[in-house]
């Protein structure tokens, strides 16, 4: 007879205070940005896979609530299914939504991936990503911030860290492609246009990898017409005004 089923190795990892837990944070911060990304980001939970396999610093010190991020990751689905959920809630475009719709976004997320959850741990989800996530208290949540919670392999933004764009480079390229000025461009002038961005920052891209970044960026398209501040969310160093 099967004996009784092991809790998920995260489980297991014991708790500590957010002060703590901000020194190891810095750890890996190492540009004190006050973000992990890039090779940090991928540093940071090669570190947490070998805390969840019972080695390595973090086995000790991660808690429960801030180890939320990894736990997150295996419920969350893919970045198409990210971005049709936030398309829900950006309606303006702005590259922001508000503290008080985040609960149905998480909501919505869940149920495209097909996970189960209850409302006391919606609530706990919700709660968690604003204290992560809205550090200035101003309600809002960025894209940048929330694309945090898909896994490293799906979060397509991280792709063009360091290939962002100032508003007059985004308005140049994006005037490019948009030759007829509608203000939108399709999914084949999106191609090129990655294409283009990437040969220009001396960075290679395979067929496979462009096929995913442009289904994921089509998500915040409407009709299959990708305007453009649904681009510039993507593309631009700040989000626009």
């Amino acid at each position: 007879m099967a004996g009784p089923q092991q809790q998920p190795p995260y489980l297991h990892l014991a708790e500590l205070t957010a002060s703590q837990f901000l020194e190891i944070w810095k750890h890996f911060d190492a540009d004190g940005n006050g973000y992990i990304e890039g090779k940090e980001l991928e540093n940071f939970f090669q570190e947490l896979e070998k805390a969840r396999k019972g080695s390595g610093m973090l086995a000790q010190i991660l808690p429960t609530e801030e180890n939320f991020l990894l736990c997150f990751r295996q419920h969350v689905g893919s970045s198409a299914e990210f971005m049709e959920a936030w398309r829900k809630y950006d309606t303006d475009r702005s590259g922001y939504i508000e503290a008080n719709e985040l609960k149905g976004f998480l909501s919505d997320l869940l149920k495209k991936a097909n996970r189960p959850y209850d409302e006391p741990k919606l609530q706990e989800y919700t709660q968690t990503i604003l204290r992560m996530f809205d550090l200035n208290g101003d309600g809002k949540l960025g894209l940048s911030e929330m694309s945090r919670l898909l896994p490293v392999q799906e979060n397509f933004l991280l792709k063009f860290q360091g290939m962002k764009l100032t508003s007059e480079e985004f308005n140049a390229i994006f005037t490019f492609y948009d030759k007829d000025g509608s203000g939108y461009i399709d999914e084949n002038e999106l191609d090129a246009l990655l294409k283009d961005l990437y040969e220009k920052n001396k960075k290679e891209m395979n067929i496979q990898q462009l096929t995913t970044y442009r289904k994921s960026v089509m998500s915040l398209a409407e009709a299959g017409k990708l305007y453009r501040k649904d681009l510039e969310i993507v593309l631009c160093s700040e989000p626009p005004v």
